[in-house]
């Protein structure tokens, strides 16, 4: 069974709209800074790829939540306000979102409050909002979702494998609305230290809108950033029952993992071809019918070799348009494979492919169609969404355009 698309919300570092998020990736615009505040001197890279959410939510909840949830609250009313779904039952409406890290940022905060003035003084949330679950149960307190509150957390697959949850749960008809996205919030020293140590991160910080360059001769690294990709997944029978506008459709998702590495993808893409074969299986179609990849594109050398030989070995014979939306939004960690879901489906409906930016020269060992300077016309019906992540995850998913 597919199932209908009918409202998306984004919160990103080129838009702070599922909207605005669509024209910023059209348009080519960066995202991307230098973090100028004190705490951030003597790093390795400052870039970041950051958001603004100020005056989206009332004080309280903003004391309440940490970050991530924070994000991913206004994400989700977003896509509830666009879907008009509120006529469904609680007990038949489900959360799955998706987070690689979680409350990240107040751990180290809150350790710091203790040691320099004492256990009494910790933020007394500080247990709720460091679970990674904890973004997927704020917005389904927010909504009254009863159906099932789910929470997969695969490093940068994570967003990606929260709406294959939720194409399942529909499925299954264990729910007929399933909000179901990503979350990420985790720009703090610690965690820009830590990826540095790893030299996966870009260090161009003289010119930081080019930072991020995927499948670039040039590239070195990707920019770490933050937001929120949320879309309300229907069964059709109930979409169609109360009227409701669809945006696009889900018809597949693949999952497989390489087993190969904790950090590094299996270069040969044996693992991520199959996760795509087996979405282009579920889905009922052929590598001949899609037009279009949003690839997971993170600008590393060899995250971006791998994922194109994956590419060549699941679609053999066929040359879709390829983009990398992260050269625009920095890397979302486990935000991003949601945020680039909901900038596919947007590709599809309005039938426009956005553009790699900072592609000037393609590594001569990567063999795709790249839509590079402009966006470029789209009119296949079919676009596949890849998403790769630390641990070997991989996940696939292919939409459709609205019938």
């Amino acid at each position: 069974m597919n199932v209908c698309i009918t409202g998306v919300g984004a919160v990103t570092p080129v838009g702070a709209t599922a909207a605005d998020f669509h024209r910023g990736l059209l348009a080519g615009d960066s995202g991307i800074c230098l973090l100028d505040q004190p705490e951030y001197d003597g790093l390795q890279t400052r870039l970041a790829a950051t958001v603004d959410i100020e005056g989206r939510l009332d004080r309280m909840t903003g004391r309440t939540l940490e970050r991530v949830q924070r994000l991913a609250l206004v994400a989700a009313r977003e896509a509830w306000q666009q879907a008009k779904a509120v006529d469904v039952e609680p007990d038949r409406l489900a959360v799955v979102i998706g987070s690689g890290i979680g409350g990240a940022r107040a751990v180290p905060d809150q350790v710091m409050v203790m040691r320099e003035r004492g256990p009494r003084l910790l933020n007394p949330y500080l247990m709720p909002v460091l679970m990674p679950n904890a973004s997927a149960a704020s917005v389904a307190l927010d909504l009254g979702a009863r159906a099932g509150v789910h929470t997969p957390v695969s490093a940068c697959a994570s967003g990606a494998e929260a709406i294959a949850v939720g194409l399942d749960l529909l499925r299954l008809n264990r729910a007929d609305v399933v909000l179901a996205g990503g979350a990420e919030a985790c720009l703090h020293p610690m965690t820009l230290a830590g990826f540095a140590q790893l030299r996966v991160l870009s260090c161009r910080e003289s010119d930081p809108a080019s930072a991020s360059r995927p499948f670039d001769k040039a590239r070195d690294g990707f920019v770490l950033g933050e937001g929120a990709g949320i879309m309300v997944l229907e069964r059709p029978e109930h979409a169609e029952a109360r009227g409701a506008e669809v945006l696009g459709t889900l018809l597949g998702a693949g999952i497989t993992s390489d087993a190969r590495h904790m950090i590094a993808p299996d270069p040969s893409g044996h693992g991520a071809a199959r996760s795509i074969e087996l979405a282009l299986r579920d889905a009922g179609v052929t590598a001949a019918d899609v037009g279009h990849v949003n690839s997971h594109g993170t600008s590393t050398l060899v995250g971006d070799r791998a994922e194109a030989r994956a590419l060549g070995r699941a679609l053999p014979g066929h040359r879709p348009a390829v983009t990398a939306t992260k050269s625009c939004t920095g890397h979302l960690l486990g935000a991003s494979g949601a945020i680039e879901a909901v900038a596919t489906v947007l590709a599809l409906r309005d039938g426009l492919i956005p553009p790699i930016r900072n592609l000037d020269q393609v590594d001569d060992e990567i063999d795709l169609d790249l839509v590079r300077a402009r966006p470029r016309p789209l009119a296949h019906d079919v676009a596949l969404s890849t998403s790769l992540g630390f641990g070997g995850h991989n996940a696939a998913l292919v939409f459709g355009r609205a019938q």
